[in-house]
């Protein structure tokens, strides 16, 4: 398997920047403009970001969560005459690269690195359901979410929307957990298990690999924690239905 490095998440630098609200007031105003913007220019193509660092030799994603309610991952619906890739730098930087001269030094506004697809979700028809396949009987999906691998390089700086929270999230507390984060997001672990880890520490030097594993500093658990964005404390269970299918 590829082996891929992993910096610590001290590494990072979080800050916050202006509101940006939802383009919808509800799921169904949602569905409601991917049905006009699919009469005009046919399938919409989103992408979205598997941003991975690790606390503890453990990996964890990074994602958004917002209103304290649903939980998604960096990235956005595509303009139709967008290049995929660029289009989906361009999505990545308005959602989490700062802005003004709040930032400088190592990692301030550096180019995303875009890695492996590693899944495909289709919408069949105007619902809030997709699928990791395209069902049999459809020829004309609404929408494909392709889901990237993004390498973080040693150190960046990333702003999150005020209304937002950005989380880390260990892989172990994704891993089947649909009834809290939905299908997309709890399927994380199995894309990413194709591959190696490194686990690199603030020095820069190799801690951990997979397989083989490494210390676990004084029995600790990792654990989400909130690295910036809304200021109200993490409310347990608010997920709603909407994860994994936005």
């Amino acid at each position: 398997p590829t082996t891929i490095r992993l910096y610590p998440l001290s590494n990072y630098t979080f800050g916050t920047k202006e509101t940006q609200p939802e383009e919808d007031p509800s799921v169904l105003a949602r569905l409601k403009r991917l049905e006009e913007h699919y009469v005009v220019h046919g399938m919409r193509r989103t992408c979205e970001g598997i941003l991975v660092c690790h606390e503890h030799n453990h990996p964890h994603i990074l994602m958004l969560q917002i209103a304290n309610a649903f939980f998604k991952l960096p990235g956005d619906y595509l303009k139709p005459e967008d290049d995929e890739v660029s289009g989906f730098k361009e999505r990545l930087n308005e959602r989490l690269a700062p802005v003004g001269t709040q930032f400088s030094g190592e990692g301030v506004n550096e180019e995303w690195e875009i890695g492996d697809t590693l899944a495909q979700w289709w919408r069949p028809n105007f619902e809030t359901f997709m699928y990791p396949f395209i069902p049999a009987h459809v020829t004309r999906p609404k929408e494909c979410k392709k889901l990237y691998f993004i390498q973080l390089p040693r150190q960046k700086v990333l702003s999150v929307p005020k209304n937002m929270k950005l989380l880390a999230v260990p892989l172990f507390e994704l891993y089947d957990n649909t009834a809290r984060y939905g299908p997309q997001l709890s399927a994380i672990p199995h894309l990413l298990s194709r591959y190696n880890f490194e686990f690199i520490d603030e020095k820069g030097d190799v801690v951990a690999v997979t397989p083989g594993g490494g210390p676990n500093e004084d029995g600790y658990v990792p654990k989400t924690k909130v690295l910036a964005g809304d200021d109200e404390d993490m409310k347990e269970d608010s997920a709603n239905n909407e994860n994994g299918i936005s």
